[in-house]
């Protein structure tokens, strides 16, 4: 691309999950210019923390209140009886004043045209968007946001945004379903919960053997190495290296995967993207990024990173063979409640004065500090913080700037 058309290009919104409350706070506080959440009902993560109705207005709200949007998911596989209390739902969600409905489902969506018609409906990736007459017909259905399936070339989503006129939505991080963008039966035929109704066990990060029919019991590993094959396991997806393709290619919003994951897992990814959103819009959408982002993204946890299908099929090394679990070097250790030289703090792991802490400010900034010393709310002096208790924090250095909902972390690792 020509450096004067890069001029041209506009920073687009990074969408962030919103599992809870306290994932909506951290998500808003590292950047996100919008959240995606999930009401009680009609949504497809039936295990996230969701929202109840009175929460759902009061996140709406907060977010407002800062400048950032909230989009609802209702976007189940609805079954006959799903439909009950449907329209009531959609009518509370406009009375809330949500931005915008994610919505798989042909159905639900003709519901919600009629019901809420003042409502932006953007279709998600479980609608399976893959060409452009799909899109094409999407939009004619009056969606104005198109949540593309994660199975996308670069070449693919340049002929969508070529045939469409309404916003383009890309997953650029976080965890991959081996299936068409979520669409799978796995979980339903080996546990009884369906993935398409919101109850994913994701047996596809499952060990599997195998298992001859004249010899019952007798159980062979499909063998990687002792530990035997996670045949499914696919790495996550990051696409952190590939914005300015993305940026280029069209795409109005980038989104963060996750409302299941922790709040120190939302709140590093946004600061993460957004650091680097920020970044390339002061370079003229130039990469590559500098190393530090990199080293950033091995302290949030990872399976590893795959670019999925960006440049064509994935390979066998875009699958993880030896085992379900995140890498995790880091650990966070709490969240800023209350600023100041003492900040109040909820502790999330075990504190101890001397512990070697970061703290993860705006942009890459990570401030550390040793705690010099560790108090109760009622001032009294600990030699340990247990998770989920309030403390006050004395760190060792000071100019220290805490904010609340910042997050803490520290090393579970030795650095080689």
């Amino acid at each position: 691309m020509h450096p004067q058309e890069n001029k041209l290009l506009k920073t687009p919104e990074l969408l962030a999950p919103a599992g809870n409350m306290e994932k909506l706070r951290a998500a808003i506080h590292y950047g996100a210019d919008a959240v995606y959440l999930g009401g009680k009902r009609f949504s497809l993560r039936a295990n996230a923390g969701n929202f109840a109705d009175d929460e759902l207005r009061e996140a709406v709200a907060y977010a407002h209140d800062r400048g950032v949007r909230v989009f609802v998911t209702v976007n189940i596989f609805a079954h006959q009886r799903d439909l009950v209390g449907l329209k009531e739902y959609l009518l509370f969600l406009a009375d809330c004043r949500a931005d915008g409905l994610i919505i798989s489902d042909p159905g639900v969506l003709a519901i919600a045209r009629k019901t809420v018609p003042q409502m932006h409906i953007h279709l998600s990736t479980q609608a399976n968007v893959t060409n452009a007459a799909s899109a094409r017909f999407w939009q004619e259905q009056g969606v104005s946001r198109l949540n593309l399936a994660r199975e996308m070339s670069l070449g693919e989503i340049r002929a969508i945004r070529a045939a469409v006129s309404c916003k383009i939505e890309l997953f650029v991080h976080g965890a991959l379903c081996i299936s068409y963008s979520g669409r799978c039966m796995l979980s339903l035929y080996l546990t009884g919960r369906d993935a398409n109704q919101g109850d994913c066990a994701h047996p596809c990060r499952y060990k599997y053997a195998l298992l001859e029919e004249k010899r019952p019991g007798q159980y062979f590993p499909v063998e990687e190495d002792d530990h035997g094959t996670y045949i499914f396991n696919a790495k996550d997806l990051c696409l952190l290296n590939r914005l300015p393709d993305l940026i280029a290619a069209g795409a109005d919003s980038l989104k963060i995967e996750g409302r299941m994951k922790s709040v120190y897992y939302v709140g590093a990814t946004v600061r993460l993207y957004r650091a680097a959103l920020d970044y390339l819009a002061d370079n003229r959408w130039q990469g590559p990024l500098p190393a530090a982002f990199a080293e950033e993204l091995e302290k949030i946890g990872t399976r590893g990173h795959s670019e999925n299908f960006l440049d064509g099929p994935p390979q066998a090394d875009n699958m993880l063979y030896d085992g379900i679990t995140v890498r995790q070097e880091f650990a966070p250790v709490g969240i800023v409640r209350e600023a100041g030289e003492t900040p109040l703090v909820e502790a999330r792991n075990p504190l101890r004065p001397g512990d070697a802490i970061e703290y993860l400010d705006h942009g890459l900034h990570n401030r550390p500090f040793r705690i010099a010393a560790l108090h109760d709310t009622e001032g009294n002096e600990l030699a340990q913080a247990n998770p989920n208790q309030l403390i006050r924090l004395t760190a060792d250095t000071t100019g220290l700037s805490f904010s609340p909902n910042g997050l803490l972390r520290k090393r579970l690792t030795s650095p080689a």
